[in-house]
């Protein structure tokens, strides 16, 4: 019952919003409203947090696509060292997989995406790029040992081959990894997120009941 301006009554009906109805009505209203104003603040609040979460999931993705990458590298070189006996080819034929992928030396990306010298490449790659590689050097392992090879410039020729077949197929999706942006130094996003993870897993503080 709502009261009428003649000092009556009149029964009206109650309405159920949707979210996103509530939403419009809110960024539509007059903010000199306290309700408008408090559903306002409460809509841009929650949008911001939506933002952050969603920012975070993307950089925990990137760090694991990071994660993952480090460790084929490592195999790949473990399989390159057992096939040519050192470690002296390692290096080359990592070298010339990015030359496939890049179209471009691995030097001449570090100075494009303005990576410092004792920092990898793949520090600064974004997450595309970092899947891509470690495909091609999935896919370099498996042949490497299936095909057994056993020399430098058998186990270079797959891994080119390979690189430019994601290349090519990055191409084709409209993805140019020369010309991608460089990302934000994954030693930084990891620092984040770990700091937030400990400040989110903290017990919280207990309350006063006094």
């Amino acid at each position: 019952m709502v009261q009428l301006g003649s000092g009556g009554q009149r029964e009206i009906n109650d309405v159920m919003l949707t979210r996103y109805a509530c939403y419009l009505v809110a960024q539509n209203g007059d903010p000199q409203k306290q309700e408008i104003a408090f559903a306002q603040t409460y809509f841009a609040i929650q949008t911001r947090k939506a933002e952050l979460v969603e920012t975070r999931v993307l950089e925990a993705e990137r760090l694991s696509a990071r994660q993952k990458l480090t460790a084929t590298e490592k195999e790949l070189s473990q399989v390159i060292y057992e096939k040519t006996g050192g470690n002296r080819n390692i290096g080359l034929i990592r070298s010339k997989g990015d030359q496939a992928l890049f179209g471009s030396s691995t030097k001449a990306m570090k100075a494009r995406w303005n990576v410092p010298d004792r920092r990898p490449l793949a520090a600064f790659a974004p997450t595309i790029i970092l899947k891509a590689k470690d495909f091609a050097a999935e896919i370099t392992i498996f042949n490497t040992r299936a095909n057994d090879l056993d020399t430098e410039p058998e186990i270079s020729s797959e891994h080119v081959t390979n690189n430019q077949a994601v290349r090519k197929t990055l191409l084709d999706r409209g993805i140019r990894p020369e010309t991608l942006e460089p990302d934000e130094d994954i030693k930084k996003v990891e620092r984040r997120l770990k700091s937030e993870n400990k400040k989110t897993s903290k017990d919280p503080p207990a309350l006063n009941t006094e």
